[in-house]
């Protein structure tokens, strides 16, 4: 223990003598945390809406009015023609073309039925599928409260399916109580994997890994001694996040403390011991970023942030198995909203323990007392 006391006091010198590792601790993830979870909005707004009115009646104008006062779209030309509209969406000006046919109204009155035509800018797909399902939905609604005018049947003895829906875990539909958690456990892990990585390398460039393999220091001790630091400062991080969440974002957790800490113990453990043995393996810094930026993106893309994991294909889900971001953010979300117990994460803290011990062996096994 004595040995090990030496060994971490050397580390956390080193670390707060470096100002620009302190920098990269503190500073950049509390600026990250407060920019991300307001960019990261998947509440997509003015959506940019070109109109062909054909019929210029007043069901065609109830129908504009009901779309542009949602609040989602904004008008970006009023066009008699499709191809001036058309003119809009290869020139990226446009994300939608709705064209109202003529004879819009005298069709809903007299056939109860009417078409309109909807061109979606497919080269942002996501805001286009939005923006026209956004829009389907408006229609959609404006369709039923022309079907109630026209009618002669009071709206009570009409038939028809009417969907209550509870929204569970998150009664306002904030985006941020979904966003937020899933971006604190990215940067926990950028910074405890990243610095992490770049720790035992740092020490063969400027050489003072030599003095450290002719000691009698043990490789156990010496990888705990590289990890422990690191597992003390990414917690700091996590405490930081949690109290700006709380103070800047609203977020409560409805789960207890620790049950979280409990995790993100063991979950610190594996992303480290991923980041030590990528450090064995490099003989330069820059070798290791570049290994951790290519595992990180791999599971930052995977870990169910942007995507959903159910709607990826089946071999991308089996890989998400082995990406440890994936579990954390699902503990995350499940104590954070749901308030989920301890036998709730059982399963992905089994899957971290596994994890955390395969890492933090090779990276024992792969360290080398050799110059």
């Amino acid at each position: 223990m004595k040995t090990l006391f030496v060994l971490l006091r050397k580390e956390f010198r080193q670390i707060f003598r470096d100002p620009a590792i302190l920098r990269i601790i503190f500073l950049l993830p509390i600026v990250q945390f407060l920019i991300l979870p307001l960019a990261a909005n998947y509440d997509f707004k003015n959506i940019n809406l070109v109109l062909v009115d054909h019929d210029h009646s007043t069901y065609s104008q109830q129908l504009t009015n009901k779309i542009f006062g949602s609040g989602y779209f904004q008008l970006v030309a009023n066009t008699n023609t499709f191809d001036d509209a058309y003119k809009y969406i290869e020139t990226d000006e446009a994300d939608l073309v709705l064209e109202i046919p003529n004879d819009f109204e005298k069709n809903l009155v007299r056939e109860n039925s009417q078409e309109v035509f909807l061109a979606v800018n497919a080269i942002n797909g996501l805001k286009a599928n939005l923006g026209g399902s956004y829009l389907s939905g408006i229609i959609a609604d404006f369709n039923k409260q022309i079907t109630l005018q026209l009618t002669n049947s009071s709206a009570k003895n009409m038939s028809g399916i009417d969907v209550t829906v509870s929204p569970w875990f998150n009664p306002t539909e904030n985006f941020k109580l979904f966003i937020v958690p899933g971006i604190l456990a990215l940067l926990v892990t950028i910074v405890g994997g990243l610095l992490s990585a770049l720790n035992i390398v740092r020490e063969k460039e400027i050489g003072t890994i030599e003095q450290i393999n002719v000691t009698p220091i043990s490789r156990f001790k010496f990888v705990l001694g590289k990890l422990i630091p690191f597992w003390v400062l990414a917690n700091i991080v996590f405490t930081v996040g949690l109290t700006l969440g709380y103070f800047i974002y609203h977020i409560v957790p409805q789960g207890s403390l620790l049950v979280l800490y409990s995790f993100l113990s063991v979950y610190l453990f594996a992303v480290l011991g991923l980041g030590l043995f990528v450090s064995t393996l490099c003989q330069t810094q820059q070798q290791a970023m570049f290994f951790m930026f290519f595992f990180m993106i791999i599971f930052i893309l995977l870990g169910g942030l942007f995507t959903p994991i159910e709607s990826m294909p089946e071999w991308a889900q089996w890989i998400t198995k082995f990406d440890p971001i994936a579990y954390m953010i699902q503990v995350m979300r499940m104590v954070i909203l749901k308030g989920s117990g301890l036998r709730d994460i059982l399963p992905q803290l089994g899957a971290i323990v596994a994890m955390a011990v395969v890492l933090n062996s090779l990276a024992v096994w792969n360290y080398r007392k050799t110059s």
